[in-house]
Order: C-alpha cells, then structure tokens, then sequence
C-alpha cells in the first residue's frame, strides 16, 4: 500500500471513530473541538475557557481532531459546536474557491457560504493571520542570500521537502505551489506529522518545509520563512466556527466568543505555541495566563 493511500485510509478510519463514538452536543453542553496540532489545540482550549468564564454552561473539550475535513464533518454532524478555523482554509479546502481576496472579502465569503449552505457561522476573527510558512534553515537563507520563494526555487532541485499530509491534497497546498513557482524538489516530498516538520528541518532531514507563520519554533530553532512573493496562499485569519443552532439556543455563547475579536496579534500567538511546543508548558495554564493579561478573566 502506498504512504498516500495508507494516510487516507487512517483519515477514513478517525472519521469513522470519530462519528461512531459521539454522540451530538445538547442541553446545557457545549462541546469544543479543535485540529491535531498545537495552535488549534491552544485556540480551541482559548474558545472553551472563555465560554466557561462568560456563561453558565458546561464545556466538553475533543480535541485532536485530525484535520480540516474530520472538524467539518464533526460540527455538521452535531458532534462538536465550536471549533477553530481558518478563513483561507475555509474558502479552499472546503467550499472549493479560488484563494484570491483581501482579508475583509475572503471572511464575507466563507461567512455567507457557511450559514447558506452548512447551517455553521463564523465568530469574529482573533486578530491574527496564520498563513502556510515555506521554511528553511535560517544558515540556508544566509548563506545562500534568498528571502523569497522566487529566489529559492535556483536551490530547490538539490533540497528535500516536507509537508503535512493535508498540504499535500489541499487545493491551496503543494501541487498550486509547485506550478505557480515551478518547484521541483530532488526527490518526492515526504509526508511527515505537522509537529515532526520544525524539528526535521533543524536536523537536516529535510531542506524545506511547510509551516505556519505563527509556529512558536521558528525563532526558536533559527528557521527561516520564505516571503510569498508571487502571493499564492490567501488571508488565513483565524475564526471560532459555530454551529448556528447552538448560536440560537445559547447566544450567550457567540457574545463570550466577540469577546475575543483581535484579542490575538501574531507574536503573541507565536509566544503562546512556543510556551507549549518550546517550553513544554501546560497549554491550559498559557491560555489562563494570557486571558488574565487581556483581562478577560479574573
């Protein structure tokens, strides 16, 4: 069996899991959901504390979701209420547009499609943008002098790439990326879990990965990201998506979560995944301390 269809039969497997297993949220329950990587596991504790400060109802935590594909699935089925989510991931990975747009018209778009067609609405943004980061070590970038994805595909024959499974099959992800800077790499990408990729490419196991900008390790482990300089990837502003039923039985739950509109900066988001990612923190004592900073909760 091939890496590509052993991974899809592991996503089916986790859809399957997950749908079986849970039962659809009710009552006075909110369930919070969140992706299988550090800043969604750190936004979506984020969305579960504010709710359980600003409301009186209980909060259920199903994290690790896997991917983008298994939350939609999660919310649509009633499994989970809230998760969070990217607006350029939204616009391509599931309603299937083009990435073009400014920030404003990319979150009109997927608001407006979102409540037509999945009965789901979107919380205002957080205040960051997380957009796919093309990494390289930073003593490549120095000694090599590039700063840009342009400059970097003079080198990219003689490098080994790695990338996460969803990058691989999204819309917005390799293969769009490839034609649109014509990368061609020394050998096949290798397909590598998201929390493997920072450390791989410090330990020259691969030349070149797919991050995300906000990613705490960067600076951490002197990596550098490349400028976008052909604009490729759309604005990933990072939203609360919220089943509208839950919206309508519990308002209370989409005022806790307004409550949060560009609370979060870039740095501060990167701080956050380095605390736990870095430092090896509790992310439900980094998200305590930094709702108490913003003075959210007491």
């Amino acid at each position: 069996m091939t890496r590509r269809r052993s991974s899809l039969c592991v996503l089916v497997l986790a859809t399957l899991v997950l749908l079986s297993s849970c039962s659809p949220s009710h009552g006075t329950r909110i369930v919070v959901g969140s992706k299988n990587f550090t800043e969604s596991f750190i936004l979506g504790e984020l969305i579960a504390q504010q709710i359980e400060a600003h409301t009186h109802l209980k909060v259920e935590r199903r994290f690790y979701l896997a991917g983008t594909y298994i939350c939609q699935q999660a919310i649509l089925a009633g499994r989970i209420d809230v998760y969070p989510e990217y607006t350029g991931t939204a616009l391509t990975a599931i309603l299937k547009q083009n990435a073009s747009g400014n920030k404003q018209d990319v979150y009109r778009r997927v608001k407006d499609q979102y409540e037509h067609r999945f009965e789901l609405t979107l919380g205002p943004p957080f205040g960051f943008n997380d957009t796919f980061a093309m990494e390289i070590r930073g003593e490549d970038a120095r000694r090599l002098n590039i700063k840009t994805l342009s400059e970097a595909t003079a080198f990219a024959p003689h490098w080994r790439a790695g990338f996460g499974y969803e990058f691989m099959e999204r819309p917005d992800g390799y293969r769009g990326l490839a034609a649109t800077y014509g990368l061609h790499f020394a050998e096949q990408p290798r397909i590598m879990d998201l929390g493997l990729l920072a450390r791989a490419l410090k330990d020259h196991q691969i030349d070149l990965a797919a991050g995300n900008s906000t990613d705490g390790l960067i600076p951490a482990l002197d990596l550098f990201v490349l400028q976008d300089d052909r604009h490729y990837f759309p604005p990933y502003e990072a939203v609360p998506v919220i089943r509208a039923q839950t919206v309508q039985q519990h308002p209370e739950v989409a005022q806790a979560l307004a409550e949060l509109a560009g609370k979060i900066s870039d740095e501060e988001m990167q701080h956050m995944n380095y605390a736990v990612d870095g430092q090896h923190r509790d992310a439900a004592e980094v998200v305590r301390e930094f709702l108490r900073n913003k003075g959210l909760v007491h």
